[in-house]
């Protein structure tokens, strides 16, 4: 059963700079993924809002970000056996989040 699970992370470098931070680092982020696959991460962008899916442990995990002043928020979807691990998994992209906007 899917798990939708949503993050905000505060911070204070504006959209534009945000963005920029979060185009250059979540493509990392994607091959650091365990069991993930970063050829099998895609990323599109609309304005300010970035759709975006990654492969992991067999899995196709699909999220959106929106990108706003002072915050970024973060909507993501992880299919069967991810979504039981929710929480770990809401925890790291949280810290990895805020290094990134930092």
């Amino acid at each position: 059963m899917a798990k939708t699970v949503s993050i905000n992370i505060p911070h204070q470098l504006g959209a534009a700079e945000a963005k920029r931070r979060l185009e250059e680092g979540l493509s990392q982020l994607a091959g650091q993924i365990p069991g993930g696959d970063a050829k099998g991460f895609t990323q599109s962008w609309a304005g300010d809002v970035l759709n975006f899916s990654a492969v992991a442990m067999g899995s196709t995990i699909t999220g959106v970000v929106q990108v706003l002043e002072d915050h970024a928020r973060l909507d993501i979807t992880l299919p069967g056996l991810l979504g039981m691990a929710a929480g770990k998994i809401k925890d790291e992209l949280t810290r990895r989040g805020q290094l990134l906007l930092k």
